[in-house]
């Protein structure tokens, strides 16, 4: 249990780190850092706890992200920043990046480099299953972060103070 909990926190702290480091590379507010380096540091550990009781991917991060999205909210009419400036770099860590990796790999292969069949439709099938997993994880990271901001307007999110 404890190696588990190690194991997160290592995570949510690099997580944070990656966070940080595309607010940096985003030019954000100096003011808003440590809230970046928090929002990332929880998103990644709430997609990889959700990850280890065997959630799909698509899913944590759809969950991880509507947290960055409804959190990002209140804190910006606090610190006066749109709520883009704490969402976006705490996402981005999250862009399913293996995947896409994977379906390039799969269809350079496909199309330059194999030519028995049996292994072309083994490739056939990594394309589709990486580049849908791809796709859904994408999909989940935009609907979570920016589902929030359409449900909540300015309005509403003022009567939380």
């Amino acid at each position: 249990m404890i190696d588990l909990l190690l194991r997160l926190l290592e995570v949510s702290f690099w997580s944070g780190i990656a966070a940080l480091g595309f607010g940096i590379i985003f030019n954000v507010p100096k003011k808003t850092i440590f809230t970046i380096f928090l929002l990332g540091s929880s998103a990644g550990l709430i997609k990889f706890f959700l990850l280890y009781f065997d959630c799909h991917v698509a899913l944590s991060s759809l969950v991880a992200a509507t947290f960055v999205g409804f959190i990002s909210i209140p804190i910006a009419h606090k610190i006066h920043h749109p709520p883009v400036v704490f969402s976006i770099p705490a996402v981005i860590p999250m862009i399913p990046g293996y995947f896409a990796y994977e379906t390039i790999l799969s269809i350079m292969n496909f199309v330059f480099i194999e030519t028995d069949e049996g292994k072309r439709l083994m490739l056939i099938d990594a394309i589709f299953a990486n580049g849908f997993q791809m796709i859904y994880i994408l999909l989940s990271l935009t609907i979570g972060v920016s589902l929030p901001m359409l449900i909540l307007n300015k309005s509403s999110v003022k009567s939380l103070k």
